[in-house]
């Protein structure tokens, strides 16, 4: 009889990118343990674009679809639970949850994507994925040519202001407090009518989550519809790290092309590796994922 808590493969992190994992190492009959604690980052938006055959479905329709065809294969687990703790064993690894318990693995695949750090602004954290959004490729085309602002200041805020003038022309620059744009930046965005406001943020006056206006802290206010925002963000899980995994300057885990981590054994896929954050990449990325881990335990058990 197989030991319940030994696994080829543990998977930590079931959203997307770790059920593609899963799906490719079901396929490939290893015994596959998802952990999952079930809060994606996504979790509030209300509809996934710019993925083909699901565009315009709710990311929870997306995600239950990609659950219920893993679980028809029966050497796939799921555990509702956080892991907390990894530790690099003789024979692979060791995966512990808050509830006490412990698994093992060959392999670690984390798929266990970034955490937010969303500015200190009164409602923005309700409208964040609404209304309050980060790219124009999954959210831009909802809220084309409406009154738009981008939350920046800087050089980063010039090349966001940039490429969202693609969706809008009615687009300002809100820099919360003094603008610290070139005398060029400034001069390129007006230009482009892109208007430059410099006054401190106080709210977002919404409803459920979709913006109205901005109101800043002088009383003054700017009606919006949509507000663009890159925020700073952390891992979500610092296992990786703990094994020690690298991390990039971003702090993005460092894959390579197959998702291999600068740690043998242990790959990551999706928003924990990249930039390019959508419902599509992380399928993408954990299906090479999934595919790399049990290429590379076939082999090893030959």
């Amino acid at each position: 009889m197989k030991d319940n808590h030994q696994f080829d493969i543990i998977i930590i992190g079931g959203s997307y990118s770790g059920l593609s994992a899963a799906m490719a190492g079901g396929r490939a009959l290893k015994r596959v343990l998802i952990i999952d604690n079930e809060k994606p980052c996504n979790e509030q938006t209300p509809f996934s674009h710019n993925f083909l055959t699901q565009d315009g479905k709710t990311p929870k329709e997306i995600a239950g679809i990609g659950r219920a065809q893993v679980e028809k294969y029966e050497s796939v687990t799921f555990f509702r639970g956080l892991a907390t703790e990894g530790l690099k064993t003789e024979n692979g690894f060791e995966i512990k949850v808050a509830s006490g318990e412990i698994f093992n693995a060959s392999k670690l695949i984390f798929a266990t994507g970034i955490r937010d750090v969303l500015p200190d602004i009164e409602g923005f954290a309700a409208c964040w994925g609404i209304s309050a959004i980060h790219c124009p490729y999954c959210h831009g085309y909802e809220v084309r040519n409406q009154k738009t602002g981008i939350l920046g200041n800087g050089a980063s805020g010039f090349e966001l202001a940039k490429l969202i003038s693609n969706w809008t022309r009615d687009l300002t620059l809100f820099t919360n407090g003094i603008s610290k744009l070139t005398n060029e930046q400034t001069d390129q965005l007006n230009k482009h009518n892109i208007k430059v406001v410099e006054n401190e943020i106080e709210r977002l006056e919404h409803e459920e989550g979709y913006i109205q206006s901005l109101i800043f802290k002088d009383q003054g206010s700017s009606v919006l519809k949509a507000i663009y925002s890159r925020n700073p963000f952390e891992q979500h899980c610092r296992i990786p790290e703990t094994l020690g995994c690298e991390l990039n300057e971003d702090g993005f885990l460092i894959v390579d092309q197959f998702q291999q981590s600068s740690m043998a054994g242990v790959f990551a896929c999706g928003d924990n590796t990249t930039r390019l954050r959508s419902v599509a990449n992380a399928v993408a990325m954990g299906a090479i994922a999934g595919a790399t881990a049990t290429n590379k335990l076939i082999f090893e058990q030959f």
